[in-house]
């Protein structure tokens, strides 16, 4: 039988386990390794490996020779492809799994920084209402990326009557977001996203556009950003520092975010949901039957 090892907690239901169970002989770590060099050992002598980031993004180049599932999506952001085919690893990552939890942040913060619904939440004060708040309904909202979070967003979207423009790769992406209102950023990165929203990009939005991001600073420039925050040109940015470890508010990004009185931020936060964990770890179970059988699926290439 194939020895299988879950490095860390994953939260995998009894039923998750017994279909893990039936594919080999596999051990289970219940706490979080204390260290990439912790997770490290606990990889040694298995032919397959499930895990979540911690260590794998540091130590995955020390292995070989194995298969590599993973319930979450971002692989892009530590796997190198030259160093897996040296050493013969196999990454199955898992996407689409936080498409739900991801669009339920972005729906949050859409209405967070157009309704601004959070600063009335438990007020002590009397709202005046001689302004109007702003409604979703008939804005213009551009949609960079149409993967499985940028379908879902559009769904949403067009759902709450707004004008939908949907960028995808090969588009003109200064055209598909002059007129917008707000601009959503769920690119994956891939060789045609990295440092695709650079001061140009930011330069030709509409005057007080909004900017909702959730994807990392390889694609994103982010003093290109606050310039355009400071001067006017963006009036709010929402941003899930996908760059930070899971809720790490520490994260030298997510605190310069969380000073600027213009930016809305969380931790990398925007794809964990009881929803994601179970798709999740489907999926990375499902990796590891569709590779046990020789027919592969959601193996990293890029």
């Amino acid at each position: 039988m194939k020895k299988i090892v879950v490095t860390n907690p994953m939260g995998l239901s009894e039923e998750q386990k017994a279909r893990l169970n039936k594919l080999g002989e596999v051990t289970y770590f219940d706490e979080m390794p204390s260290s990439p060099d912790e997770w490290l050992k606990r990889c040694q002598g298995f032919e397959i490996i499930c895990s979540w980031m911690a260590g794998l993004r540091e130590k995955y180049g020390e292995l070989k020779d194995v298969f590599i599932s993973v319930p979450f999506v971002g692989v892009g952001t530590f796997a190198d492809p030259k160093v897996l085919s040296a050493k013969n690893i196999t990454i199955a990552n898992s996407p689409g799994c936080n498409r739900n939890a991801v669009s339920e942040w972005i729906t949050w913060m859409l209405l967070s920084t157009t309704r601004r619904l959070d600063t009335y939440l438990r007020t002590t004060e009397t709202v005046s209402l001689a302004q109007s708040p702003i409604g979703l309904a008939s804005k213009n909202i551009t949609i960079l990326g149409n993967g499985n979070i940028g379908k879902r967003v559009t769904e949403i979207c067009r759902a709450l009557e707004m004008n939908v423009t949907i960028f995808k790769r090969g588009d003109d992406l200064l055209k598909a977001v002059k007129d917008a209102d707000i601009i959503v950023d769920v690119l994956s990165t891939n060789s045609t996203s990295k440092g695709l929203l650079n001061r140009d990009f930011f330069q030709s939005v509409k005057e007080g556009a909004i900017f909702i991001s959730v994807t990392v600073a390889a694609i994103v420039d982010f003093n290109a950003m606050f310039e355009a925050l400071d001067s006017g040109k963006l009036s709010l940015v929402a941003h899930d520092v996908a760059d930070a470890k899971p809720g790490d508010s520490t994260n030298t990004l997510y605190k310069k975010l969380r000073q600027h009185p213009k930016v809305y931020t969380t931790p990398h936060i925007a794809g964990f949901s009881d929803t994601t964990t179970r798709i999740g770890n489907n999926m990375m179970i499902d990796n590891i039957e569709a590779w046990l059988q020789d027919k592969p699926i959601n193996v990293f290439k890029r």
